[in-house]
């Protein structure tokens, strides 16, 4: 696993949406390890929650009936949260998860 801190990277190049799929299970083996780590203040933590209950509350799913704007709004926002979450975190706890997962922690 790369530890750009950056998931998904940019543009639609096909090999960027490959290596972003192979490598998404780890992403989300980090934002768990994060999420639960206790050295994590509550901000980042708090803004991937706000993040996610966008996604889910029902009154957005109104508007992701008119594709694709629906579910680019939905997509901008979890990209933004993954990324503001992965900012506010320290970049050395960051680095110790990186690396325990690696390692195949």
């Amino acid at each position: 696993m790369r530890s750009d801190r950056s998931p998904g990277g940019s543009g639609t190049d096909p090999l960027k949406i490959m290596r972003f799929l192979i490598h998404l299970p780890n992403f989300i083996k980090l934002y768990w390890r994060l999420f639960t780590d206790r050295r994590v203040s509550v901000l980042p933590k708090a803004i991937l929650v706000l993040g996610l209950v966008y996604l889910l509350v029902p009154t957005d799913a109104l508007f992701d009936f008119m594709i694709p704007l629906g579910l680019l709004d939905d997509a901008a926002v979890l990209i933004l949260t993954a990324k503001a979450f992965m900012a506010l975190c320290d970049p050395g706890i960051v680095e110790e998860h990186v690396q325990l997962i690696d390692e195949g922690g």
